[in-house]
């Protein structure tokens, strides 16, 4: 039984990870949690009423990376992403 959940974790690893949504709109953010990553995106938990468009680049800093996202679906203060690329950290971003 045990072996069999072990499985289903490694293709979509649970985190926790504190990101920034980088809207690029007067380099306003939002900041959200990583609730789940794998390569080809992840899950996002975004504070209520968050504007957040269809596209956007999520900056993680614990990766020091900038995943460009695609909004794929939305519930409530959740948001499924899908990565189409990475860039590095935006210089405008102090964090």
């Amino acid at each position: 039984m045990m072996a069999e959940d072990e499985n289903r974790d490694r293709h979509r690893q649970r985190v926790l990870k504190g990101a920034s949504i980088l809207t690029g709109i007067s380099n306003s953010e939002v900041k959200c949690t990583l609730r789940n990553m794998h390569a080809g995106g992840a899950e996002l938990k975004v504070p209520i009423g968050a504007r957040v468009p269809d596209e956007f680049l999520l900056y993680v800093p614990a990766d020091g990376i900038g995943y460009k996202a695609v909004v794929r679906w939305r519930r409530e203060d959740r948001i499924g992403v899908e990565f189409t690329g990475t860039e590095p950290k935006p210089h405008w971003h102090y964090g």
